[in-house]
C-alpha cells in the first residue's frame, strides 16, 4: 500500500515541522523533554520508545496538545488505529482548530476502526477548509466514497459464511494465497514458518482434504520466499514469485516451474519483458495459459502497484499491457485472479470505494474487449482491515481466501466459502481425459486442442502428459466445442460437446483410443456439420477439415475413403444422394486445399451402415455422421 504509506508519512512530518514552529501549549519542561525525547526516537524509527516517552510528556500535562496530536499519529503509522482515534479525539476536544489535519486523520482511523458515521463527519468538516492541496483533497474525498459505501454496504450485507479447512491445511503457522485445480483435488497455499515462505500441497481423497506436505525441494528454498502462485488448470504448471533470488532480474520477478512425474521440474525466471528491475509478483495464468496477469510497480502505471498483462505468442511472452484505468487507480491494486471462464477478473485494491484497506473487487470482461468498473464484493466479505489472495473454483461457487480474524488454528488460516450469486463468474466445467493406444493400452502423449466452434478458434491446446497420457481443460458453458487429438503415426480423434443450455455442473470425462495407422482404420469425423437435408459445409466445420488436410500432408502415402452417412428418417434413395452429395463435398475441400486427388475417393452409404439405434434423437444423430478410412498407406 504504497499510496498510504506516502500520505501517512506526509502527515506524520508535517505534525513534527508544525509542533516545533510555534509555541507549545504547555510550559511544562519535564513534559517538553520527554517531546524532545519522543521526536529523537522517532528520527532513529525507535516507535515504542517514541510512544513511551510521548505518554509520559502527557502524563506531565494532559492538555499537551501537540504530544497527543504526536502520538495519534505515530499510532496510526503503526497501526494502531483505535489508540490513535483517542488522541485525535483528544486533540480536537482541546482545541477544534488547532490543525485541519486532525480531521482528516480521525476520519481515515475511524474507517478503520469501522466507525463509518463518525469518519464521515470528520471528512465532510475537512474537505470545508479553503485552500486544501489538489493531492490531500483527491485523498479526502476517496475516504468519503468509502464512508458512503461501507454505511449503505452495512445494511445489504451479502451471504458469507466462511469455513475453516481444518487441521489437514491449518496449524499454529500462517496459511494463506489458496490455488485449486480444476477437478478441485489439488490445493496448493503457501506456509510461512520461522519467516521462510515455502509451498505446500493437499489433496483430496474421498472428499476430504489430506495432511498437507511440502511441496518439492526442487521449488522451495530455505534461504529464499516462495509465494503468490497461480496453478494451471490441470495442476502441472506453477507460476509463482520469487524474491531477492540470485537470477533474478528485480526484487521480486515470476518464475515458472512444471510438474514431472510425481515431482516438479527446477523452476525458470520467466525474464523480460514480464520481470523487469522493478517488483513483479502475483501471477495469474489464463485457462488456456496463454495470458498472464500479474502485480508490478513498473513505470508506466496509474499508481503505487498495477495490474498488467502479457500473452504468450510465438516468439515469447508479450511486452505487458497495463489493465487500464477501468482496473487500476491512483492507490494499489494488486492480487489479480481471473477466473477460468477468461472474462471475471478479482483482485484486491484501495483504490475503489470499499470498507477500508484494501477490499476485493470483480470486474468482467465486455463485449468491446475492456474490462468494466469493478463491484465490491459486499460486506461483510469485506470489512475495516484487509482483504486479499481471493481464489476460485472452476464452477464458480466456492472461493478460497485467508484471515486472521475468524479465531482459526494459528495466524493466517485458509478458509472456504460459497459465493454470492451476484459476483459469480460465468459457468465452466472442465474435460478430464485420458489418451492411449487403441492397441496396446499404453498412455500417449499427444496434442490435444478444444476449439470454439462458433468463433473458430482454440480455447485449449496443450499436450496429454507422457507417464500418464491424461489432460484436463475448463470450458465455458453456453457454447459448442469440437475436440481433436493428434500424434505422429496414428489417426486422429474427434469429439464434440454442446453446452449449449447446459446446467449440469459434471465434468466430461472420456477415454481417447488413438488407432495406429492401419488399412480399414476409420475416425469418424465429429466436427464436420451440415443443415438438415443440405451438402453445404458450415463454417464451423473448418478446424476440424484443417485438421484432415494437415493429417495427409504428414502421411504422404495415405490414401483414403470419404464416406456419408444418414439415419433412416426419409426415403432410401434421398438418404444415399444426401451421404453421397456430403462425402463429396469434403473431398471437394481437401483438393482445394492442396490435396493430391488421386489419394481421395468418396462415397455414400446412405442409411446402410447404421453406428446407434435409430429409434431415437441420439441414436439418429450418431448415425449422421462423416468418416474418413484409411484405403492404403
Amino acid at each position: 500500500m504504497k499510496v498510504f504509506f506516502l500520505f501517512v508519512l506526509f502527515f506524520l512530518s508535517a505534525s513534527f515541522i508544525y509542533a516545533q514552529q510555534r509555541p507549545y501549549s504547555t510550559t511544562d519542561k519535564q513534559a517538553i523533554k520527554y517531546f524532545a525525547l519522543a521526536n529523537q526516537s522517532l528520527d532513529d524509527r525507535v516507535y515504542d520508545e517514541a510512544i513511551d516517552n510521548l505518554q509520559k510528556a502527557i502524563s506531565e500535562d494532559s492538555k499537551f496538545i501537540e504530544a497527543h496530536m504526536l502520538l495519534g499519529d505515530v499510532f496510526r503509522g503503526r497501526w494502531r488505529y483505535k489508540e490513535a482515534v483517542e488522541q485525535y479525539k483528544q486533540v480536537i476536544n482541546l482545541d477544534p482548530e488547532f490543525n485541519r489535519g486532525a480531521y482528516y486523520k480521525l476520519g481515515d482511523c475511524e474507517i478503520h476502526t469501522a466507525e463509518y458515521a463518525d469518519a464521515k463527519i470528520r471528512l465532510e468538516k475537512y474537505l470545508a477548509y479553503d485552500n486544501l492541496s489538489e493531492q490531500n483533497m483527491l485523498v479526502a474525498k476517496k475516504l468519503m466514497a468509502d464512508c458512503i459505501f461501507s454505511l449503505d454496504a452495512i445494511q445489504h450485507p451479502v451471504p458469507f459464511k466462511p469455513v475453516n479447512l481444518g487441521p489437514e491445511i491449518n496449524t499454529a503457522d500462517d496459511e494463506y494465497m489458496p490455488t485449486i485445480t480444476a477437478d478441485e483435488n489439488t490445493l496448493i497455499f503457501t506456509r510461512k514458518i520461522n519467516n521462510n515462505e515455502d509451498f505446500y500441497q493437499s489433496v483430496k481423497v474421498d472428499g476430504k482434504w489430506q495432511a498437507a506436505t511440502y511441496l518439492s525441494d526442487q521449488i522451495n528454498t530455505p534461504q529464499y520466499n516462495e509465494g503468490a502462485q497461480s496453478l494451471s488448470q490441470d495442476g502441472k504448471v506453477l507460476f509463482f514469485t520469487g524474491c531477492n533470488r540470485p537470477d533474478g532480474l528485480g526484487r521480486c520477478d515470476i518464475y515458472i516451474s512444471e510438474k514431472k512425474g510425481d515431482d516438479w521440474g527446477k523452476p525458470f525466471n520467466i525474464g523480460p519483458p514480464v520481470n523487469t528491475s522493478g517488483w513483479e509478483s502475483q501471477p495469474s495464468i489464463s485457462a488456456d495459459g496463454r495470458t498472464l496477469f500479474f502485480t508490478s510497480n513498473r513505470k508506466g502505471g496509474y499508481g503505487g502497484y498495477d495490474i498488467w498483462k502479457s500473452t504468450l505468442t510465438d516468439k515469447g511472452w508479450s511486452e505487458p499491457e497495463n489493465l487500464g484505468p477501468n482496473i487500476n487507480t491512483a492507490m494499489d491494486e494488486q492480487s489479480p485472479f481471473i477466473h477460468p471462464d477468461d472474462s471475471t477478473l478479482y483482485f484486491c485494491s484501495n483504490g475503489w470505494p470499499g470498507l477500508g484497506g484494501m477490499d476485493l473487487f470483480m470486474s468482467r470482461l465486455g463485449k468491446d474487449g475492456k474490462w468494466q468498473k469493478p463491484v465490491n464484493l459486499g460486506y461483510p466479505i469485506n470489512s475495516s482491515g484487509d482483504e486479499n489472495g481471493l481464489s476460485l473454483t472452476a464452477n464458480g461457487t466456492y472461493a478460497f481466501f485467508a484471515s486472521n480474524k475468524l479465531n482459526g488454528a494459528g495466524g493466517f488460516d485458509i478458509y472456504t466459502f460459497e459465493m454470492p450469486q451476484a459476483v459469480r463468474p460465468h459457468e465452466v466445467t472442465y474435460v478430464k481425459g485420458t489418451v492411449e493406444d487403441a492397441v496396446t493400452k499404453q498412455p500417449l502423449e499427444a496434442a490435444v486442442e478444444i476449439i470454439d466452434l462458433e468463433k473458430n478458434n482454440p480455447v485449449y491446446q496443450d499436450y496429454s502428459s507422457a507417464e500418464q497420457g491424461d489432460f484436463l481443460a475448463t470450458i465455458t458453458t453456453g457454447k459448442n466445442y469440437g475436440l481433436n487429438i493428434s500424434k505422429d503415426g496414428y489417426l486422429f480423434y474427434s469429439a464434440n460437446f454442446s453446452l449449449v443450455g447446459h446446467e449440469n455442473k459434471n465434468p466430461f470425462k472420456l477415454l481417447a483410443l488413438l488407432q495406429p495407422i492401419e488399412v480399414g482404420s476409420k475416425v469418424i469425423l465429429n466436427n464436420i456439420f451440415f443443415d438438415t437435408n443440405k451438402f453445404l459445409i458450415k463454417d464451423e466445420s473448418k478446424p476440424e477439415l484443417q485438421k484432415l488436410v494437415d493429417f495427409l500432408n504428414l502421411n504422404k502415402g495415405v490414401h483414403i475413403e470419404i464416406s456419408g452417412h444418414t439415419d433412416n428418417v426419409g426415403s432410401d434413395q434421398s438418404n444415399q444422394i444426401l451421404s453421397e452429395n456430403r462425402a463429396k463435398s469434403v473431398y471437394q475441400y481437401l483438393i482445394a486445399n492442396g490435396i493430391d486427388a488421386s489419394r481421395l475417393s468418396f462415397k455414400g452409404y446412405g442409411e446402410t451402415q447404421p453406428v446407434a439405434t435409430n429409434d431415437n434423437d441420439e441414436g439418429r444423430s450418431k448415425n449422421r455422421r462423416t468418416e474418413f478410412k484409411i484405403i492404403s498407406k
